[in-house]
């Protein structure tokens, strides 16, 4: 499969890490955001990811930053989606932005360009019936930092192709990455059960039965996991985690997925964790 030109739309820490990850395996790649200030801090993280990667991988040969990123078009025109054979929406976990965004995709890209949906709560199919292509969009919920992880968690919605699961496994094997096929209910399989773990130990930590160190810790010394359900919140970005709870708040009618009070009061302070330098820990 011919999967020359890849659109990825939002140019966050996601968005970003996908247009490396892309590049590197030889895509050409058409990243689109709002906001040109935003696109100048992706093209600066990307350098800098690309630094950090031949400090840690001396035994192959570095890359040349300014030969990837010539592979990157950073643009805020989605008209330059007209000639993409794939895009991946990143966008933030709000309904109304994704409706916008798909009905712009719809309209621009062309009839065969399927649409892989990068979100961490949102139903597949709900996305697919934004458009006059639902056969042709896909849940891919790609993990941070997104050029050092390999697997994905990959969705098929109500009316997802086989030829679109198909399409969808060869970018991934394009991008030395494999897909892990699930159903499509909210918040997939891995956010379902990690929200909850995440929201469960901000309670601990507001209810002052332990500190978000001592949470973190637990979690690392007696199961091993190599980091803590905070950190890795702060990983992720808690503006990401609120949003992500709701949804499931939301879509389950169910008060086990309600947001932990503290969770809402540190986004509202600006708390996100690493993006904004402060959440659980100071960066």
């Amino acid at each position: 499969m011919d999967l020359q030109n890849v659109g990825v739309i939002g140019a966050g820490v996601m968005g970003s890490g996908l247009a490396q990850n892309l590049a590197q395996t030889r895509h050409r790649v058409i990243l689109v955001d709002v906001s040109e200030k935003i696109l100048d801090q992706a093209e600066q993280e990307i350098r800098k990811s690309l630094r950090f990667q031949g400090l840690f991988k001396k035994s192959q040969p570095a890359e040349d930053p300014e030969e990837v990123l010539s592979r990157v078009k950073l643009t805020t025109d989605y008209e330059d989606l007209k000639s993409a054979d794939f895009v991946i929406e990143n966008v933030t976990e709000k309904w109304a932005i994704k409706r916008a965004v798909y009905a712009e995709l719809d309209r621009i890209c062309p009839e065969q360009c399927i649409f892989a949906a990068n979100t961490s709560a949102i139903s597949i199919t709900r996305i697919g019936s934004l458009t006059g292509r639902a056969a042709q969009i896909i849940g891919m919920h790609f993990m941070n930092p997104a050029p050092m992880k390999t697997m994905v968690e990959v969705i098929r919605g109500y009316h997802t192709s086989e030829h679109t699961l198909a399409t969808a496994k060869a970018l991934l094997a394009q991008m030395g990455k494999e897909g892990i096929v699930v159903n499509d209910s909210p918040g997939f399989v891995s956010n379902r059960i990690l929200m909850l773990t995440i929201n469960e130990a901000i309670f601990v930590v507001q209810d002052q039965v332990a500190s978000a160190e001592e949470v973190d810790r637990i979690f690392k010394t007696c199961f091993e996991h190599k980091m803590g359900p905070l950190e890795t919140a702060d990983l992720i970005g808690l503006d990401t985690i609120l949003f992500s709870i709701e949804v499931l708040y939301e879509s389950f009618n169910d008060s086990k997925y309600r947001p932990c009070p503290l969770l809402k009061k540190m986004v509202d302070a600006g708390l996100w964790g690493r993006k904004s330098g402060q959440g659980f820990y100071n960066y």
